[in-house]
This record gives structure tokens, C-alpha cells and sequence, in this order.
């Protein structure tokens, strides 16, 4: 009992010894104080993600520091709407030798005069036309990706990321209340 009221006293003396230190030297550097810093939490805004997405392809991986995407939509839209280009300027090509053909003037000849009958220029324009169309299509699904990418990325961004994280399939054997053996799958997860 006696250990424990010099002990206490020691303390408050102590204490009371700091307190007096600080008071007399505020300035000092070294100075123990009760007051703890804490980083303030800013929020990732995943409408920001998706409105950047949105106007600029790609800005919004940017914002969710997914930089290694970037490339990938670059790539996929780029590849997309140069088929588009190159499909347009054949199946244009087509569709002027087939304006040439069909005329009715026997001075004017075609590119393909000879090698192509209509019908042959008329299947290359649709094929043309279709792979056009295909391409345009293929990069509009790039930039819709894009935009849902950045939103479900940023609203990941703040998600725990541990290596304990699992999921894990395992068969199951389990004795019923009634004594009958019941086969299974059992799903374990690790959080």
C-alpha cells in the first residue's frame, strides 16, 4: 500500500514538473505535447472519376491512379476508329465505281472496270460498309468501358486491400440431425 502512495506521488510530482517546464519554454522544439495530428481523410469522389472519363477518355483512370489503363482505352479506341477510317475510304472507293458503273456512259471507266462485275463492286461496298459500322460500334463500347471502369474503380478506391482476402471452395461431408450424410460445398472466406 505504501509502494503504490509513493508511487502515485512520484507521478503527480513528475507531471507537475513537465507542466512547469512547458509553460516556461514554449518554444522549444522537443516540447511533449497532447495534441495528435491526424492525416485528414479526403474522399474519393467517383462522379468526379466518371465525369472526367466522360469528357476526356481515359482522365478518369488518371484520377483513380490507374495509369497502366490508360494505354489500353488509348489502344482500343485508336485501333477501332482507324478500321472505321479505312473501311470508310474503301467502301467510299466502292460506291464511286459503282456510281461510275452504272451511269450508262460508255466514256467514263471505273478502277475496277474489268476486274469486278456490279455485283462483285456492290458486295465490296457492303462488306465495307458493315466492317465501317462494326468499327464504330467496337469503339463506342471502348469509351462506355472506359467511363464504367473509372466509376467502379473509384468507388473501389477506398476498399481494404490486404493479402488475407480470399475466397475458397471446399467440398463438405456433414452428418444431418437425422443421421444422413450430406455431400457439399462449403464456401470459406478470409476477410
Amino acid at each position: 500500500m505504501k509502494s503504490i502512495q509513493i508511487l502515485i506521488l512520484t507521478l503527480i510530482v513528475f507531471l507537475a514538473i513537465s507542466d512547469k517546464s512547458k509553460a516556461q519554454s514554449p518554444s522549444d522544439s522537443l516540447a511533449i505535447t497532447d495534441t495528435i495530428h491526424v492525416k485528414p481523410f479526403k474522399m474519393h469522389s467517383p462522379t468526379k472519376a466518371t465525369l472526367f472519363s466522360v469528357v476526356v477518355p481515359g482522365l478518369g483512370q488518371a484520377y483513380n491512379k490507374k495509369y497502366w489503363k490508360m494505354p489500353i482505352i488509348y489502344a482500343g479506341i485508336g485501333t477501332s476508329m482507324y478500321f472505321a477510317v479505312s473501311n470508310h475510304n474503301s467502301f467510299k472507293k466502292f460506291k464511286t465505281a459503282y456510281g461510275i458503273r452504272i451511269d450508262d456512259d460508255a466514256n467514263t471507266i471505273d478502277e475496277f472496270d474489268g476486274l469486278l462485275t456490279e455485283e462483285g463492286i456492290q458486295a465490296n461496298m457492303d462488306f465495307h460498309q458493315r466492317n465501317r459500322d462494326l468499327s464504330y460500334i467496337v469503339a463506342g463500347l471502348f469509351y462506355v468501358l472506359n467511363i464504367v471502369d473509372a466509376a467502379v474503380d473509384a468507388h473501389l478506391f477506398n476498399f481494404p486491400k490486404n493479402d488475407n482476402l480470399s475466397f475458397n471452395l471446399q467440398p463438405s461431408l456433414e452428418l444431418t440431425s437425422n443421421n444422413q450424410l450430406a455431400k457439399g460445398f462449403r464456401l470459406v472466406i478470409n476477410l
